[in-house]
């Protein structure tokens, strides 16, 4: 007998159901809409929303003339919307709240600026064009180390740094304790979504009692890999996949217990979709 819980703290954030109910709603008035990048970052989901009419573009020049173009959670920097009003495009702004505040607080830092994000990151693309790309991105502690030694950083000058809203608070700490450890004139800003922040603490706790995590997000998703990697520290026996397709029984034994649980662009109905599959090959044994 195999036990299967669904973690109930997992799936959509507040900004990404935001994002996709504003766009089923458009599209169930039969119009066509188009998602500047891919609305969320889960491969099951947007071949969803597809069927039901959503284009993803990778360009505004990719939108005809006169067409709505959505402009998903992660944000846009201020030349999307000067770029879209030129074109006489009509947009359905779903920015999330969290990451305009943010854009704003960088709109009006003072001094040398960090961002703690993923490099080439939807979200941090939006935030460099807050300041015309005069800021920094550091990924990791590797990174910080190098700039750090070539001088990309001017510890002479006040620093001040941001994080992308859906890091690590940990990794976030420890990339701070560096900065001061390193002499830096520090103003730390807490950027990351309290949402997703309160759900490592939550997640850490499911992984740990449970055998077997099957943590489900897409390849692209940039939370989930943040939060695949704490479940694995927290329990080796964890695995990313990104739907039901893709579990390998062989991980599981009689008698164990499977938590399924996913990140913030990991939609409930396909956590609920793996739980099923794990129940169904448990109950046919």
């Amino acid at each position: 007998m195999v036990k299967v819980e669904t973690d109930p703290g997992s799936g959509f954030c507040g900004g990404v159901i935001r994002a996709i109910t504003r766009a089923e709603e458009y599209l169930s008035t039969g119009g066509t809409l188009y998602s500047l990048g891919a609305i969320v970052h889960n491969e099951a989901e947007l071949s969803r929303l597809h069927e039901k009419g959503l284009v993803t573009v990778n360009s505004l020049q990719d939108v005809p003339e006169g067409g709505t173009v959505l402009i998903r959670a992660h944000g846009e920097p201020p030349s999307t919307y000067t770029e879209a009003a030129a074109r006489g495009l009509s947009v359905i702004d779903c920015s999330c709240p969290v990451v305009l505040k943010l854009q704003e607080r960088i709109r009006n830092a003072t001094g040398q600026i960090i961002i703690f994000g993923r490099v080439g990151h939807a979200e941090v693309l939006g935030l460099m064009g807050q300041v015309g790309g005069n800021a920094l991105v550091v990924e990791n502690e590797k990174m910080l180390r190098e700039a750090l030694k070539n001088g990309s950083i001017d510890l002479s000058k006040p620093v001040v740094i941001f994080s992308q809203t859906t890091k690590s608070p940990t990794e976030y700490d420890n990339i701070c304790r560096m900065l001061r450890e390193a002499g830096a004139r520090l103003t730390v800003n807490n950027t990351i979504c309290a949402q997703v922040a309160g759900r490592h603490e939550r997640l850490a706790q499911f992984a740990a009692s449970h055998d077997i995590i099957l943590f489900v997000a897409g390849r692209s998703s940039s939370n989930g890999k943040v939060l695949s990697d704490l479940c694995r520290s927290v329990n080796p026996a964890t695995y990313l996949i990104g739907s039901e397709k893709e579990i390998d029984f062989s991980w599981i034994k009689d008698g164990q217990s499977v938590g399924v649980c996913g990140a913030t662009s990991t939609p409930k109905w396909l956590l609920e979709k793996v739980a099923e599959e794990v129940r169904s090959w448990g109950n046919a044994r």
